[in-house]
């Protein structure tokens, strides 16, 4: 198994999380290792002149091929169409890897291509974005300080699963592993579950009859907890959908507490609402805590 400095890289999708990983290896030598697969040529050509990547081209043939190293880059419900494509010209040593933040569908989408994924295929999800997207988003330190999760299967081959967890660690991230199930139901509540909640608290406002009035004087507490409804739609649309039903399991204890909510709200309770603001500010300290020694950890810092 060659190493990731001996290894030819296919990223496909030079998106913002696929265009960020080009710009984080480029940056840590490896740009003559490159290549890329967009439909986006503007987006390939921009990466070929900054000297990012060493070629593109506009679909996976040709470049992966030869590959010894393939990350899909790309959405969700796009991976098995990506695998498909894929199956008739891979050689037996190339790896696989994703990006995608849910990763049960990623895996039956490998299990209906192939009759079982592939023990080069090794599932992960870098825990870094953006509201952003697009190749003119992409940042070189994107990746560095957080972390990227690997979920391989019971027969993930060891040395495929090393040179994935290279990938990361040179881009600046730590690596963590977890079984596929507990990083759906950990990225539901910390990721999916907030992404929904801003995108319906915008909706609604937005079709109140007062709703410029209501946007002209939202002051920052609303542009912080709403800046993810930014975020592109389709790319949640998918999420939502193919992780549903573990969002569903965590919106369903964060309706319960808003029932709650309301009638301390409607009874002028004023312990239960006491404590519930205490509670919050006390576990949005903890994590707080728990970036800042997570910074501490960066190299040169």
């Amino acid at each position: 198994m060659k190493n990731l400095a001996r290894s030819k890289i296919v990223i496909a999708g030079l998106g913002l999380i696929g265009g960020s990983l080009a710009r984080a290896l480029s940056r840590a030598g490896l740009s003559a290792n490159l290549a890329a697969v967009d439909r986006d040529a503007a987006a390939l050509r921009q990466a070929l002149d900054e000297g990012v990547i060493a070629e593109f081209a506009e679909d996976m043939r040709a470049p992966c091929a030869s590959a010894d190293l393939v990350v899909l880059a790309l959405p969700v419900l796009s991976i098995e169409a990506a695998l498909a494509e894929l199956k008739p010209i891979l050689n037996e040593n190339t790896v696989i890897t994703d990006v995608a933040s849910v990763k049960h569908e990623v895996v039956a989408a490998a299990r209906r291509v192939f009759g079982e994924a592939p023990a080069r295929f090794v599932p992960g999800h870098p825990i870094a974005g953006s509201e952003r997207s697009g190749y003119g988003a992409a940042r070189a330190d994107l990746f560095a300080g957080r972390k990227s999760i690997l979920t391989p299967l019971p027969h993930t081959d060891p040395q495929a699963l090393a040179l994935v967890r290279e990938l990361w660690e040179i881009c600046g991230a730590e690596v963590v592993q977890m079984p596929v199930e507990h990083h759906d139901e950990v990225l539901a509540a910390t990721s999916h579950l907030p992404h929904l909640l801003a995108f319906a608290l915008v909706d609604t406002l937005s079709q109140q009859g007062e709703s410029e009035e209501i946007f002209r004087y939202a002051a920052g507490g609303f542009r912080d907890f709403t800046r993810i409804a930014s975020s592109d739609p389709v790319m949640w649309r998918d999420i939502f959908l193919s992780n549903g039903t573990a969002t569903v399991a965590v919106l369903d204890r964060f309706m319960h507490d808003l029932t709650q909510l309301r009638e301390s709200l409607l009874n002028q309770d004023a312990d239960a609402l006491y404590g519930l603001c205490s509670r919050a500010r006390e576990s949005r300290g903890r994590f707080l805590e728990i970036l800042q020694a997570a910074a501490l950890k960066l190299p040169g810092e």
